[in-house]
């Protein structure tokens, strides 16, 4: 798996008017080889930029970002806020299309496609169309998609946020679970403080808009964790306080 290093990354877009808008200040983070890490800051900070920078998506003003511990350029598979699901192709055929985009030769399809949908418990489901299963389906659809690529690092934009907490809770333990199993490096956005201290190995603090890193906050909490554990609710209220605080 490969390690995501940002080096004084930069980033402004334009106005309407043409203005300036910075979006992102020297950002200086780390996602170690095989680390969950989540990124949490205020609404509009940037923190979906930084994903997008990461993916290769949009290019950063200034500095840059380094992959450790891969050879040349690592697989990146990205799972959005919803789904973004073709919904003329079956669960089977959203993978399929995500193998073919990647250049997987076709021999290994049904394979990774079986694997990676009973990896996310639908493989009764490989021939539904998104349209059909319920909003957790789908987003389970969309999490096999990212994964069957095989990828070093995995990118994911508040992907629960749109979901009711139940099932939110449920994808939470199943992502832990995969994570567990494949080892691969996950950059994971959100803006729920609990949601941080329950996933996260580490949890990068941003300010507001332009975005700087305040702080890095170790999760040094023992596997499997319980939401209302009082540890991992003392994480999630330091994490809150963090955010709180006056802009040094």
């Amino acid at each position: 798996m490969a390690g995501v290093i940002f080096e004084d990354v930069a980033k402004a877009f334009r106005r309407q008017d043409g203005a300036p808008l910075p979006v992102l200040e020297d950002i200086r983070l780390t996602a170690g080889q095989g680390e969950f890490c989540c990124l949490v800051g205020p609404s509009g900070c940037g923190k979906s930029t930084l994903l997008n920078i990461a993916a290769g998506l949009v290019a950063p003003d200034r500095g840059r970002i380094r992959f450790a511990g891969g050879r040349g350029a690592p697989r990146i598979g990205y799972v959005f806020q919803r789904g973004r699901l073709l919904n003329w192709r079956t669960a089977r055929g959203n993978l399929a299309f995500a193998l073919e985009a990647a250049g997987v030769p076709r021999d290994a399809w049904p394979a990774r496609i079986d694997h990676h949908l009973r990896l996310v418990g639908l493989e009764q489901f490989a021939d539904e169309y998104p349209l059909a299963l319920s909003g957790g389906m789908q987003q389970r659809v969309a999490i096999a998609r990212a994964l069957c690529i095989e990828p070093e690092v995995l990118l994911m934009d508040e992907p629960f946020s749109h979901l009711d907490e139940l099932t939110a809770r449920t994808l939470r333990r199943e992502v832990t679970r995969i994570w567990r199993e494949t080892k691969v490096t996950i950059l994971f956005v959100t803006h729920n403080a609990m949601e941080a201290a329950y996933l996260a190995d580490r949890i990068h603090l941003l300010t507001a808009r332009p975005a700087r890193i305040t702080r890095s906050l170790a999760v040094e909490l023992p596997r499997d964790r319980e939401m209302e554990d009082p540890k991992v609710v003392a994480v999630a209220r330091e994490v809150v306080r963090a955010l709180e605080a006056p802009a040094a």
